[in-house]
C-alpha cells in the first residue's frame, strides 16, 4: 500500500498563495476548517484516505447511537458550510484561472507531479487505484483493477470500491492534480470531510458509498457526493458543470475517448474539467467581463512558442466542442430550384400528352421506320404492308440469283433450292407498336431493319449445296511418280473448297435481298506435307529403281528390272502428313509368277475314270506353289537394301477333292443319262464349251447344283459366241445361244436319275428336238436350272460332246428306276403372222401351232420295283408366229 501523494504546487500556485486572498478564498478556508472540526470532533476515528485496490478495505469503527445522531447533525451543519464554500469556490475559480491555465500549459504540471509520485511505468490513475506490477502496460491497468467483464467507464468506480467512495477517489485525484487553485482544494477537502461524516454514520459493515445509499436509498452514488455541498450537490458538480446537465460525474469522466489510453484519458479529462469550470465561472460573472477576459490575455502572454502547440486537452476540447454552422436555405426551398421543378413538371406533362396522343394515332399500324428486305412499311396498316411486301418480294423466290465461289460463277434459284418466305414468322418479328417512349422517339430519326424469316426444305437445300460443291478445287496431294524408271517429285497444290456450313447460313439469310451471293471458301485439307515428298523421293523412290530385284525359286528365279519396279511402286498418304510406299501386288505377281511357273506343281483334285460301266477313283495330286503375297512382303525392305535378292516362298497346295474324299463319295455306277442332237455351227461351239465346264462336277449328298452358279458368266471372254435364240416367239441371235440344249440334256439326266427338281423353266415355244414337257431353258443371270442330290452318296457329272450330239451322265449309286409318261397334245392354238422389213434383224419363219401337254414321272425302287412316287407336270406352249420379211 502507498498513500496518495500530496499535491505538488506549481509556481503559479505559489504566487497565488502569496498574494492576499480575497473574501471568496477566506470563505472556502472557513468551510474547510469547520468541516474538519466537525468531523474530528464527532467521530475522532476517521481513517486515513489511503485505499487498497482490489479489496473491500477494513471496516470503519463506530461509536454509540448518540454519536451517530450527533454525526448526522454535524453533517447537516457541514452541508451548510459546504454550500457556502461552493459559492466561495465559484468566485475563487475566477481568480485562479490564470494559475490553472499556466498549469495546463506547462504540460499539466500537477499530473506530472502525481505521475512522479508513482513508478515510472505506471500511469497516474493506476497509482491511485491499485498497486499494479511495474511492467504492466497502461491499457492492462483498468482490466486488472476491474475485471474483464467491466466496461471502461465502469473501471474507475470499481477500482475505488476498496473503502473509498467514487467521489472520494475523484476528489483525491483532483487534489493531486489541480493544486494551483487554493480555493478549489479547500472546497474539495471540505467535501471529502463531509462525505466521511456520512460514511461514519452508516453501519460498520457497509462500504463508504453503500453507507450513504443505505441512509438515502433513492439517491444514486453520484448524489452521495453532491449531498456534501449546496443542498446535496457536491463540489464535483463543479466538474459536472463542464459536461451536459444530465450526465453524472462519473459519466462526465467516462466521456473521454474510448481509444485514448487510461493515463491520457484521465489527464485530458482533468484539464478539460478545469478549463470548462473556469469558463462556467466566467459565464456566471458575465457582469464582470473584464475579470474573465483578463486571465485569458495574461495566459496567452505567459505562453512560450512551444506552449502555442495544441495540447491533448486542446485537441480533446476541440473534438467535443460542437461546430456552429452558418444556417443555409435547403436546396429544394430555393426559388431557382422551385422554378426549375415547375418547368420540368410542365415538360413532363406535355411529353406525356404527346406520348399518349402518338400512341393512340399509331395504334394498329406497323411501327415507324420498319424496313423488311429493303421494303419500307413503317406506319402502314398491317394489311397494306403485307400486300406491299408480297408484291415486292415473292417474285424473288423464283428468280435466279448470281452466286460467286472464289473465281467460279454459278446461279441459284431459291424455290428450287427449297427456300421460300415464312410470312407468319416474319410478321412475328415485326411485332406491334413499342411502348417505350425512347424507342418511339428514335423511330422518328432512324429505321429498324427486320430480317425476313425463310421457310427451308432441308433436303432440297442439301442437294443445292452438293451441286455447288462441284466448283471445289481439292488439294492436289504431293507424291512421287515415275516416268519410265525415273522418279519425279510432285509437290502439293493447295486447294479451296466451299465452306458448306457458312455458305448455307448465308444463303438462308440473304437470298431474299435480291443481290448476288458471294459464298465463302476455306482451304482444302492437305494430308501430305511438302517436306514429306522430298523425304519419299530421297529415301524410297530413288533407291527403289537403282537395281533389279530378284526372287530365287526352286531351280529358277524371277526378276523385276527398274522399269518393272517403277510400274508396281506407288506412294500413298500415311495419315501423319507423310508418304508410304505401296505396291500393286497383282501386277507384280503377273510379272513374277510366270518366271517360276515351271518350278511349281499344280494341285489336282481326285477324279474318276470310267471303263466297262464302272467308276474308279483317280488319286489327287498335292501342289507345291509359290505364295506370292507372302513373298512380296519382302519388297519394302528390298527396294532400299543393298542386297536385292530374296527367296520365293513355296507352300503346299491341297486339292479341293482329296483321294480320301473321292473314295468316300461311293460313286460306282451310272444313275441316269440323256443325249440330244441336231445342233451345228455356233450352237455347237457354245454347247461344247459349257459341257467342258460342267464335266467332272461333283454334287455332295444334300447339295443343290445350279448351272448358272457353276458356270458363271457366259460371255465372249469365257469362249461363248453369238448363236440363234427365240426372242418373244421370233427367231433371233445372242451370245451363248444353244446352251438351252445342254440345259435340257442335263435336266433329263437328273430326271431319270430320280433327283429332286429344285427349279427349272420350259421354253415358251416348243422345239421339236426336245421332249415335250420335259425340257429346260436358261438365261444368264435370269433363268436357271437347279436340282438337288437327295441320295446318301455323291454324284459325279460326266459330259461328252461331238459335232452334233451332247451326252450327260450322272454317276453315283442307282437306287431307283424312273419312267416318263407323256400325255397327248391338247388345246391347239394357231400362230399369228408377223411382217418385218427385210434386213439382218428379220429371220423368216413358217411358224407352228401352240398346244398343251403333260408329263408324268413315276419313281420305283430299283431293287423291289415298288412305286415310290408319281408326279405330273403340265406345260402350255405358245404358237410360233409366222414371220415374213418384206
Amino acid at each position: 500500500m502507498r498513500p496518495i501523494a500530496p499535491p505538488i504546487e506549481s509556481a503559479a500556485s505559489v504566487r497565488q498563495r502569496e498574494q492576499p486572498a480575497g473574501e471568496p478564498v477566506e470563505s472556502a478556508r472557513r468551510a474547510e476548517s469547520a468541516a474538519y472540526d466537525v468531523t474530528t470532533g464527532q467521530s475522532g476515528r476517521v481513517r486515513d484516505w489511503s485505499v487498497e485496490s482490489g479489496s473491500a478495505g477494513a471496516p470503519f469503527e463506530f461509536g454509540s447511537a448518540e454519536d451517530v445522531k450527533s454525526a448526522e447533525a454535524a453533517s447537516t451543519k457541514t452541508n451548510a458550510a459546504a454550500t457556502e464554500a461552493y459559492g466561495a469556490s465559484t468566485a475563487a475559480y475566477t481568480a485562479a484561472t490564470e494559475a490553472h491555465t499556466e498549469a495546463v500549459a506547462a504540460d499539466v504540471a500537477a499530473n506530472s507531479a502525481y505521475t512522479e509520485a508513482t513508478p515510472a511505468d505506471v500511469a497516474p490513475t493506476e497509482a491511485h487505484i491499485a498497486e499494479i506490477p511495474a511492467d504492466a502496460t497502461p491499457t492492462e491497468v483498468y482490466p486488472v483493477a476491474s475485471g474483464p467483464e467491466v466496461a471502461p467507464t465502469d473501471v474507475y468506480p470499481v477500482a475505488s470500491r476498496a473503502n473509498v467512495v467514487l467521489t472520494e477517489a475523484y476528489s483525491a485525484a483532483s487534489r493531486a492534480e489541480v493544486t494551483s487553485t487554493e480555493a478549489y482544494s479547500a472546497a474539495t477537502r471540505a467535501t471529502v470531510a463531509s462525505t466521511q461524516v456520512h460514511t461514519a454514520a452508516s453501519p460498520a459493515d457497509v462500504a463508504p458509498t453503500e453507507a450513504y445509499v443505505a441512509t438515502r436509498a433513492d439517491v444514486a452514488s453520484t448524489e452521495v457526493y453532491a449531498a456534501a455541498t449546496r443542498a446535496d450537490v457536491a463540489s464535483t458538480q463543479v466538474h459536472t458543470a463542464a459536461s451536459p446537465a444530465d450526465v453524472a460525474p462519473t459519466e462526465a469522466y467516462a466521456a473521454t475517448r474510448a481509444d485514448v489510453a487510461p493515463t491520457e484519458a484521465y489527464t485530458v479529462a482533468t484539464a478539460d474539467v478545469a478549463s470548462t469550470d473556469v469558463h462556467a465561472s466566467e459565464t456566471e460573472q458575465s457582469e464582470s467581463p473584464d475579470s474573465s477576459e483578463r486571465p485569458r490575455k495574461r495566459s496567452r502572454r505567459g505562453r512560450s512558442a512551444k506552449d502555442e502547440q495544441p495540447t491533448p486537452a486542446d485537441r480533446w476540447n476541440a473534438a467535443r466542442t460542437p461546430r456552429v454552422e452558418t444556417p443555409h436555405t435547403p436546396l429544394l426551398k430555393r426559388p431557382l430550384t422551385k422554378r426549375i421543378g415547375l418547368a420540368v413538371g410542365a415538360l413532363a406533362v406535355v411529353g406525356g400528352l404527346v406520348y399518349v396522343a402518338d400512341l393512340l394515332l399509331t395504334s394498329g399500324s406497323v411501327p415507324r421506320g420498319t424496313v423488311v428486305a429493303g421494303v419500307d412499311i413503317g406506319g402502314m396498316n398491317p394489311g397494306s404492308a403485307d400486300a406491299r411486301l408480297r408484291a415486292a418480294l415473292e417474285s424473288r423466290s423464283t428468280r435466279e440469283i448470281p452466286v460467286t465461289i472464289g473465281d467460279m460463277r454459278s446461279t441459284l434459284v431459291p424455290n428450287a433450292a427449297g427456300l421460300d418466305f415464312d410470312w407468319p414468322a416474319t410478321w412475328s418479328r415485326i411485332g406491334g407498336q413499342p411502348l417505350n417512349p425512347f424507342t418511339r422517339v428514335l423511330s422518328l430519326l432512324q429505321t429498324h431493319t427486320v430480317p425476313v424469316v425463310s421457310a427451308v426444305d432441308s433436303a432440297a437445300l442439301d442437294r443445292q449445296m452438293a451441286a455447288l460443291r462441284v466448283h471445289d478445287r481439292p488439294t492436289v496431294e504431293g507424291t512421287v511418280i515415275f516416268q519410265g524408271a525415273k522418279p519425279v517429285a510432285v509437290p502439293p497444290v493447295p486447294g479451296r473448297v466451299l465452306d458448306v456450313d457458312a455458305a448455307r447460313k448465308q444463303i438462308v439469310r440473304d437470298w431474299m435481298l435480291g443481290g448476288g451471293l458471294d459464298l465463302p471458301q476455306i482451304a482444302a485439307p492437305m494430308t501430305v506435307r511438302p517436306e514429306s515428298v522430298d523425304r519419299a523421293m530421297r529415301d524410297f523412290a530413288v533407291p527403289a529403281v537403282s537395281a533389279p530385284i530378284v526372287f530365287a525359286g526352286k531351280g529358277a528365279e524371277a526378276r523385276l528390272d527398274p522399269a518393272q519396279i517403277a510400274s508396281i511402286l506407288t506412294f500413298i498418304p500415311n495419315g501423319e502428313g507423310g508418304l508410304a510406299p505401296s505396291f500393286k501386288q497383282d501386277i507384280a505377281i503377273g510379272l513374277l509368277a510366270p518366271q517360276l511357273g515351271a518350278s511349281e506343281v499344280e494341285p489336282k483334285d481326285a477324279g474318276f475314270s470310267f471303263a466297262a460301266g464302272a467308276a474308279k477313283v483317280v488319286p489327287a495330286v498335292v501342289g507345291d506353289k509359290v505364295n506370292w503375297p507372302k513373298s512380296l512382303e519382302q519388297l519394302p525392305n528390298l527396294i532400299v537394301a543393298q542386297q536385292r535378292t530374296a527367296p520365293a516362298i513355296y507352300e503346299k497346295a491341297d486339292p479341293k477333292l482329296t483321294t480320301e474324299a473321292a473314295q468316300g463319295l461311293n460313286i460306282t455306277e451310272v444313275m441316269g443319262q440323256f443325249t440330244t442332237g441336231g445342233f451345228s455351227g455356233p450352237s455347237g461351239v457354245n454347247i461344247r464349251t459349257v459341257a467342258r465346264k460342267v464335266d467332272g462336277a461333283i454334287i455332295k449328298p444334300g447339295d443343290t447344283f445350279s448351272l448358272n452358279d457353276f458356270t458363271g458368266p457366259r460371255g465372249t471372254a469365257e469362249g461363248y459366241v453369238e448363236s440363234g435364240i427365240i426372242d418373244h416367239g421370233r427367231p433371233s441371235t445372242a451370245v451363248g445361244g444353244g446352251i438351252s440344249q445342254f440345259a435340257t440334256t442335263l435336266y433329263n439326266a437328273a430326271y431319270f436319275a430320280g433327283l429332286e427338281d429344285a427349279g427349272h423353266t420350259e421354253h415358251s415355244y416348243y422345239i421339236s428336238r426336245y421332249p415335250a414337257a420335259r425340257e429346260a431353258t436358261v438365261f444368264d443371270g435370269a433363268i436357271d436350272l437347279r436340282f438337288r442330290n437327295n441320295t446318301p452318296n455323291g454324284i459325279y457329272i460326266e459330259t461328252s460332246a461331238s459335232d452334233s450330239e451332247i451326252t450327260v451322265r450322272l454317276w453315283g449309286v442307282k437306287t431307283v428306276d424312273v419312267e416318263s409318261i407323256t400325255g397327248e397334245k391338247s388345246k391347239p392354238t394357231e400362230p399369228q403372222t408377223v411382217k418385218l422389213a427385210k434386213g439382218h434383224d428379220c429371220i423368216a419363219s413358217e411358224g407352228a401351232p401352240g398346244f398343251t401337254i403333260s408329263d408324268t414321272r413315276v419313281i420305283s425302287d430299283h431293287r423291289t420295283g415298288r412305286e415310290i412316287s408319281r408326279h405330273t407336270r403340265t406345260v402350255k406352249y405358245d404358237p410360233i408366229p409366222v414371220v415374213k420379211c418384206e
